[in-house]
């Protein structure tokens, strides 16, 4: 299968940090590499209802969670690019991942088995100095990766607050030209006390 790329941005702010860093990463992905880019804020989503105990979920067919649905299932790697917000993701990209949650629901789609063995990545940025605040997002991508059956190429970390901050951060700058190898494979996930 030819790798496809799929950018979930979800960030309130445009252009911002996280934006800058997935796309310097995203630069040195080769061209036969397929890319799309979704900004959440430009089609939000709707919150998410559970139906689970009721009904059902119907496959959407337009809007932004049919947009969504169709290259998430399209995508052979999905990267979350969400700033770190209250020490974890943005509440647009929580609600994206809310509605894994009826995709894994709807009759026909099986949206499980279709996304294992596919790799989810992560991009952040944030303001802290001491990169384990954001454990909490890393903690749930890797969760989440490994309940779906997934591999994961963990998450790019970059430091910046305002506008183009992130550029002064040698280091992330530097991991961001080699964070998308594809010559392996991303391990297969594993549940944080699995891994213990």
């Amino acid at each position: 299968m030819t790798r496809r790329f799929l950018f979930v941005l979800g960030s309130a702010r445009s252009d911002g940090n996280t934006e800058l860093l997935a796309r310097l990463a995203a630069e040195q992905l080769p061209p036969d590499v397929e890319q799309q880019w979704i900004d959440l804020a430009a089609h939000p989503l709707p919150d998410f209802e559970d139906l689970r105990h009721d009904s059902d979920h119907a496959r959407p067919t337009e809007g932004p969670a049919a947009l969504l649905l169709d290259a998430t299932l399209a995508a052979t790697d999905l990267v979350i690019a969400s700033p770190l917000y209250w020490y974890s993701m943005s509440a647009q990209t929580k609600r994206y991942l809310d509605y894994w949650s009826g995709w894994l629901r709807t009759p026909g789609l099986d949206f499980k088995a279709t996304m294992a063995g596919r790799t989810l990545w992560g991009v952040t940025a944030l303001a802290h100095e001491e990169r384990e605040v954001a454990d909490p997002l890393v903690g749930t991508l890797n969760n989440s990766a490994a309940y779906m059956g997934m591999r994961f190429g963990g998450v790019l970390l970059g430091n910046g607050s305002k506008p183009g901050d992130v550029r002064k951060d040698d280091a992330a700058l530097a991991r961001a030209k080699t964070f998308f190898a594809l010559d392996t494979a991303a391990p297969l996930a594993r549940f944080l006390h699995e891994a213990r």
